[in-house]
């Protein structure tokens, strides 16, 4: 359609011969959104950079096939439950709800098969003033252990010349969790520069974080300080500048691998701002969730391979995922993630993309 800001395609096909779509928003300039269905990836995102050019900053894969072969979560929706669950065991209106366990000791993201791994239907596409595209997935009771069936719908939607909002809705029939997130690695160097983003400069909008035990769980304690640590972000600093330390947490992590402490009041406000020396790309990220995690790609060992072919190494990316504090099923300290009949989980991310200028 000529003047469209929208385009869709088929990116791939499932072993049972379903179609994976993948449907383009664009912006302004070059600014595009490139989402598939299959676990409602942000396969790409086209960002300007200082000197006028446009590249992907997201991890990920060329082709449907990396997406299949490999869940390593590159853009993927992550849910029922975001983060970890220790013991993959919580208690819900005095009955235990025990989940698989793939973690370790613990149950993450949803799973053995999450929704990252699920191929999502498309609702609606708004190829209007500010192009979107709505996509939902109804979990059974019982998927992955869970209770409760969970509708959950999902908009994605270019609200700026360079911005891209998510939202998410979910509703349920019984009393259950629900916590959910984005789940991109960022480069914002470009996607295939090979360049670690340890150099990237990192500012977070939080005064505390969860310290967490080795298996990535939250200590039974109240959040920290970030004030005098490795993990004061607040003015703004390069991801790597402490990153080595002798700090327990740091060890604990293998680096950043921790959630801040937002306070969001379900509210959209700032929570981060990522930005980089050599492209001058920047990203702030608004949230009305109350943690963000934040990720330096810890566990990117170079055995797979993305975009352009290039392998995927430590800290060749970073993770800011918005979502409830992971574990909060055992705490009744931590922001509540159930979720009632009649009442609905709201979830709404911005990312919005600059340059620095002169």
């Amino acid at each position: 359609m000529v003047g469209s800001k929208i385009t869709k395609d088929i990116f791939g096909t499932l072993p049972d011969g379903r179609n994976v779509e993948r449907i383009v928003l664009r912006g302004e300039g070059g600014f595009e959104a490139r989402i598939i269905t299959h676990g409602a990836v942000i396969q790409a995102l086209i960002a300007p950079d200082a000197k006028g050019g446009y590249d992907d900053v997201v991890l990920g894969h060329d082709a449907f096939a990396g997406y299949h072969a490999e869940r390593k979560f590159f853009g993927a929706t992550v849910g029922r439950y975001a983060n970890r669950i220790a013991n993959g065991r919580f208690s819900l209106d005095g009955e235990t709800v025990q989940l698989p366990v793939n973690n370790g000791p613990n149950a993450l993201h949803g799973g053995l098969d999450g929704f990252d791994r699920k191929l999502w239907e498309i609702a609606g596409i708004d190829d209007g003033a500010e192009p979107g595209v709505t996509l939902t997935y109804s979990s059974p009771h019982g998927e992955e252990d869970y209770p409760g069936r969970l509708d959950v719908r999902l908009t994605y939607r270019v609200t700026g010349p360079a911005e891209l909002s998510l939202t998410m809705e979910a509703r349920t029939d019984r009393p259950t969790v629900v916590n959910l997130t984005n789940h991109s690695f960022f480069n914002l160097e470009g996607a295939t520069s090979g360049t670690p983003i340890l150099d990237h400069k990192l500012t977070v909008a939080a005064e505390h974080f969860l310290a967490i035990d080795p298996t990535a769980i939250p200590l039974p304690e109240p959040p920290r300080a970030v004030a005098g640590t490795p993990f004061d972000f607040r003015d703004g600093q390069a991801v790597g500048a402490r990153i080595r330390e002798s700090d327990q947490q740091l060890r604990n992590g293998k680096g950043y691998d921790h959630t801040y402490c937002l306070g969001r009041d379900g509210k959209l406000a700032f929570a981060a701002r990522l930005e980089a020396p050599r492209s001058g790309r920047i990203m702030e990220l608004l949230t009305n969730q109350p943690g963000l995690q934040v990720y330096s790609g810890n566990y990117l060992d170079g055995t797979i391979s993305g975009k352009g072919g290039k392998l995927i190494r430590q800290s060749d990316a970073m993770c800011l995922e918005p979502h409830i504090w992971p574990d909060a099923p055992n705490r009744p300290d931590f922001p509540s993630p159930r979720l009632n009949p009649g009442e609905v989980y709201r979830h709404h991310t911005v990312y919005r993309f600059g340059v620095r200028t002169p």
